[in-house]
């Protein structure tokens, strides 16, 4: 089965992008092409896809000979598009209509099979659905990598270094247990309707060890307190968790005059056991 191109699947199926929907269609078919290619999609993948859209990416993960993709898809307008093109790859192609941010992912996998997700997010769950997934309990995850578009500006936070203003929760979450590396930017042109932002696509491969101990549940309450108070020393944010703070900075061997924003992934994975102590549960 011939597919016609994605700009005829758009007008044929009344596909205009919502913008409450954080729909921005990619259809340059090089990019979606070099997206499945330096994911490393090969003929043994098994993919999962977050908003597919009418299926631009979808299309090019299929061509680069993934042996399965899971497909999940909320806005039920690109439901016949997409089983056009589940015809033109029999058996290849699974959709679900469901929202990601509420889905059981592990429902959808046979045990134990090594799935690579690969999506163009939509930007408005962009990071809800990055921080589902790097909080996944157990560890390691369902998942062996994602490789996921995000705009510029989130994916500088996601990559940034401790002491500059990018540097924050999901710095430490994705640094934690993940190795994530840039892969490349993609200019506004190529997407219907073109955002009013650059795009970068994001490379994380799961490490099996995080970098450093700690509860998922006490971290991510240590990085709240801290970084909603970015500006104030960790002696004053802290109180956000305990009334006496200095228990565990002084635990933890961290000054409690210094800010979120200097501290290291180890360092807060520091704070976080100490807090978990602190409760008892450790």
């Amino acid at each position: 089965m011939s597919l016609p191109p994605l700009r005829e699947v758009i007008a044929q199926h009344g596909l205009a992008a919502r913008k409450q929907l954080g729909q921005n269609f990619l259809l340059d078919l090089n990019l979606t092409g070099r997206i499945a290619r330096e994911a490393g999609v090969s003929e043994d993948s098994i993919i999962y896809e977050v908003g597919p859209g009418p299926g631009g990416l979808t299309r090019a993960l299929l061509d680069a000979g993934a042996q399965t993709v899971i497909a999940v898809e909320k806005d039920r307008r690109c439901l016949d598009a997409l089983a056009d093109v589940a015809s033109a790859y029999p058996g290849r192609l699974n959709v679900h209509e469901a929202d990601a941010t509420d889905i059981d992912e592990t429902a959808l996998f046979p045990a134990g099979a090594c799935v690579q997700v690969i999506a163009n997010l939509p930007y408005n769950v962009s990071t809800v659905l990055l921080a589902k997934w790097l909080t996944a309990d157990p560890w390691p995850p369902w998942f062996a990598s994602l490789t996921l578009m995000f705009q510029k500006e989130v994916a500088e936070r996601l990559l940034a270094t401790p002491g500059g203003k990018a540097y924050g929760r999901l710095s430490v979450l994705s640094q934690w247990r993940t190795k994530s590396r840039r892969l490349f930017d993609i200019p506004p042109s190529a997407f219907v309707p073109p955002p009013k932002v650059t795009s970068t696509v994001v490379h994380f491969d799961v490490l099996e060890t995080p970098v450093a101990e700690a509860e998922v549940k006490a971290l991510q309450q240590v990085l709240q307190a801290a970084f909603g108070q970015r500006r104030k020393m960790l002696r004053s944010s802290l109180k956000a968790l305990s009334a006496d703070p200095q228990a565990i900075l002084g635990n933890a061997g961290i000054d409690g005059q210094r800010r979120a924003e200097t501290l290291s992934v180890e360092e807060f994975c520091a704070l976080a056991r100490a807090f978990t102590a602190l409760r008892g549960g450790g």
